[in-house]
């Protein structure tokens, strides 16, 4: 057994789908780089599988959101399926899963930190919801989307709105919200920003994205939780 055949069982274990066509679970896995290096044709990386699987999962999310929460209009389902679907979102319940272990990286993009990138980890989630669609048919990508994205639906509400929401709590007090950019690392085309939100002097919440917005939105949802919490 290679090891890739071993990556993919443990995989099948994980998510409790076993793949009649192996290689559509290696070509979900498997990211660009991984693929480049090696230089052999039949080796395909994940980016048109996670095209389909973008399109299933935006329809599974779509019902259930139609399905489940009847008071909300359009523009609330809009918002909200956008918050379960978003790339932190994904990458968050892909990490729960253990996601990042099983991907295929390069040696370049495992050096430079690829498996921890939000977005490398959410299009493998979106990859492998295609591969199991094309596999198993869509009643099986169903059940997993249910089973591994469509968690939590409070606390993924709360981090699309987390801006606004805690904006409006700080405002109660009288105090206004302020974030600071604290960092940048990585080249031009995948940056990733830090930043710390405050109440006056007062830190509130860490976080990091792809972009400052992202990472604001990351700040403002640790410190809604941290004052949920208190």
């Amino acid at each position: 057994m290679t090891d890739e055949n071993q990556v993919i069982g443990k995989l099948e274990e994980q998510v409790g789908y076993v793949f009649h066509n192996k290689d559509l679970a290696r070509q979900a896995l498997t990211h660009s780089s991984y693929a480049n290096e090696r230089k052999i044709n039949r080796i395909k990386d994940y980016e048109r599988i996670e095209f389909l699987g973008d399109a299933v999962l935006e329809l599974v999310s779509s019902e259930f959101l139609y399905e489940k929460r009847e008071e909300m209009s359009e523009g609330q389902l809009t918002r909200t399926r956008a918050a379960m679907v978003c790339e932190p979102s994904l990458a968050s319940c892909a990490r729960d899963l253990g996601l990042d272990r099983y991907i295929f990286l390069g040696k370049g993009e495992e050096m430079t930190g690829g498996r921890g990138r939000d977005s490398i980890v959410s299009d493998v989630m979106e990859a492998l919801i295609g591969a199991i669609y094309l596999d198993g048919g869509f009643e099986q990508a169903k059940s997993f989307i249910h089973r591994f994205v469509l968690l939590d639906l409070e606390n993924k509400a709360l981090f699309y709105d987390a801006k606004s929401i805690l904006q409006e709590k700080v405002q109660k007090d009288g105090g206004d919200v302020r974030y600071v950019l604290t960092g940048e690392s990585g080249p031009e085309h995948d940056k990733s920003f830090s930043v710390e939100v405050y109440q006056g002097e007062k830190l509130l919440g860490k976080g990091s994205g792809h972009n400052k917005k992202a990472a604001q939105q990351q700040a403002a949802y640790e410190a809604l939780l941290r004052l949920r919490e208190s």
